[in-house]
């Protein structure tokens, strides 16, 4: 069985596109900008930058592996500073870890390689499908956010009537 993978950059609003020019260049990389959430909707992996979009792409249920690298010193600086056991959302909120971290010197070929062919393997799909939804548990569920707006606005309304 011949694996066809085609990669797509999800271009960050805030970014020039002269910053994706390099990563272009090659036949199978495309490049999309303001459909971030289309294009998790139909991946089958996301290597992901750390942030809110980790917990994005693991509340669309994509398998994922985050991806960071900073400027030597300012890591430094930030690892001396910060104390947390994970870089990710994902990670930190289900105090464990659910999706494989590759921070600087780990963030290499080799790495990546092995942690995209184990996050497409169906295996590992299933183990992270199961953490996805204990981490969406967490978060209080389908809904919660409908959930939430609604309590903000029945209290707001409570204290109007008062």
């Amino acid at each position: 069985m011949i694996l066809r993978i085609q990669f797509v950059i999800a271009g960050a609003p805030s970014q020039d596109y002269e910053f994706y020019k390099p990563f272009i260049k090659k036949e199978q990389v495309h490049f999309i900008t303001n459909k971030t959430y289309d294009l998790l909707s139909i991946s089958n992996a996301a290597l992901v930058t750390s942030g809110t979009a980790t917990l994005e792409t693991a509340l669309l249920k994509v398998p994922q592996v985050v991806c960071y690298k900073a400027n030597a010193i300012s890591y430094q600086i930030a690892k001396r500073i910060i104390t947390l056991k994970f870089i990710s959302l994902v990670n930190l909120i289900m105090d464990r870890e659910v999706v494989t971290e590759l921070i600087q010197g780990d963030l290499n070929k080799k790495r990546l390689k092995k942690e995209l062919t184990a996050i497409l393997d169906t295996e590992k799909q299933k183990q992270l499908f199961l953490d996805y939804y204990e981490l969406e548990k967490k978060l209080g569920g389908i809904g919660a956010s409908s959930k939430t707006a609604r309590l903000i606005y029945d209290a707001i309304t409570m204290e109007n009537s008062k």
